[in-house]
């Protein structure tokens, strides 16, 4: 398995923008599918948005399409998401994931190796 860390996460006012950065350890991390997960207050825990291994192909949650872009350095074994315009409802702990299927995934049990979770505040 890979190590995830998350950074980047912070408080911001709505329609501002954060990028969160997942750093892996390993010289695996280029071919491990990889996936941002989220969870709100008192919710459970959310799909976000995932990247295939090689970076070309990459999926989105509807309530962050147009809004967030998932990015990856295979040579820096960092993945990024980019978030613009936040909203109040986008304020969660996000959890970067990843996975050594054949494709990315939006769900979170086809993951093995988790991050430990960095705090997205947007107040309004």
């Amino acid at each position: 398995q890979v190590q995830l860390v998350e950074s980047g996460g912070g408080l911001v006012q709505a329609g501002g923008s954060l990028r969160l950065s997942c750093a892996a350890s390993g010289r695996t991390f280029s071919s491990y599918n990889l996936g941002w997960f989220r969870q709100p207050p008192g919710k459970k825990r959310e799909f976000v948005a995932a990247i295939g291994w090689s970076g070309r192909s990459t999926d989105y949650a509807d309530s962050v399409k147009g809004r967030f872009t998932i990015s990856r350095d295979n040579a820096k074994n960092t993945m990024y998401l980019q978030m613009n315009s936040l909203k109040p409802q986008d304020t969660a702990v996000y959890y970067c994931a990843g996975q050594r299927g054949d494709y990315y995934s939006n769900y979170e049990y086809e993951y093995d190796s988790w991050g430990q979770g960095t705090q997205v505040t947007v107040s309004s």
